[in-house]
């Protein structure tokens, strides 16, 4: 049987929900104050994403989700429906702004449901207040489900506001390998950006069609145009499959200064979209927004 655990430290201020199954031992766990996070992923027995301590949820971005925008826009300015916008620059060494706007808010624990067979969880965060730069008014939903072998995450925006606005939606995983030498990513791209030194994307560039690469001691901070709906990891340890219901997808690949991690962050737009409209996307006035990302063990079974 799944159990779900909501747990609150007022010291620390942390608070999490784990989603668990002791038979399998798979279990997930949330942190509701750091932007609905996943911080901690186990499927049936095999350590997926781990906690990246020493390093800090503030310079990682651990599995935030990433709304209204992935990654950088230059200087964090952009034009929309004619009118000019500037947000808060958050990477000031860079003058730019970085992953969106709910990385760092509260989610409150909306609904919870489990059975045999699953735990599941919906999460909400709603926006009252005219952020600089994106003054629009949203709720943004959650929704994490874990089975024996896979974890699924649906992210749902709904525009509360009376104007329409743009937006791409990302997520920013890192996952564990105990040899991260030996192991392999495999994706479909016959593209990618190219970047200038602040790493805001100036062109596409055409590739030799990559289907998939051994890690070896290459440092990334790339992002693939996925010609595919789904990417795979092999681990000596694991393998999984993550999967996407978006219609555009790109992938960046990121290394950080943690041995044996690696950060696979499917997101539906690339850096800079508000600005190069690459992936761009509007959501009207009372309509809503899906997209979901599975990632799924691979087993024998």
């Amino acid at each position: 049987m799944f159990n779900i655990i909501h747990t609150l430290h007022k010291d620390s201020k942390t608070n999490f929900i784990t989603l668990e199954d002791a038979s399998s031992r798979s279990f997930a766990k949330i942190l509701l104050n750091f932007g609905g996070s996943l911080q901690e992923l186990s499927l049936n027995n095999k350590e997926i994403i781990r906690d990246l301590s020493p390093l800090t949820y503030e310079t990682t971005f651990a599995s935030a989700i990433l709304f209204p925008f992935s990654n950088r826009i230059k200087n964090g300015t952009y034009t929309f429906k004619q009118k000019h916008y500037s947000l808060d620059v958050n990477l000031k060494e860079e003058n730019n702004a970085i992953h969106g706007l709910v990385y760092n808010k509260e989610f409150k624990l909306e609904s919870q449901e489990v059975n045999s067979k699953f735990a599941k969880v919906t999460l909400s965060y709603v926006e009252n207040q005219r952020a600089n730069g994106f003054p629009y008014i949203y709720t943004i939903f959650l929704t994490y489900t874990l089975t024996k072998n896979d974890l699924n995450l649906t992210i749902t925006i709904e525009n509360n506001d009376d104007d329409a606005f743009p937006f791409n939606v990302g997520w920013h995983p890192y996952f564990n390998s105990s040899d991260l030498y030996n192991s392999r990513l495999s994706l479909r791209s016959d593209k990618k950006l190219k970047f200038n030194k602040e790493m805001i994307p100036i062109k596409i560039d055409d590739i030799e069609p990559v289907t998939g690469f051994q890690i070896g001691d290459q440092k990334f901070d790339d992002c693939f145009i996925l010609s595919s709906d789904n990417i795979s990891f092999k681990t000596p340890n694991y393998e999984i499959d993550i999967t996407s219901s978006s219609k555009e997808n790109y992938l960046q690949v990121f290394t950080p200064k943690k041995a044996n991690t690696i950060a696979l962050e499917p997101i539906t737009a690339p850096g800079n979209s508000f600005n190069n409209k690459l992936g761009l996307q509007i959501l009207n006035p009372n309509e809503t927004h899906s997209v979901s990302w599975k990632i799924k063990l691979i087993t024998n079974e």
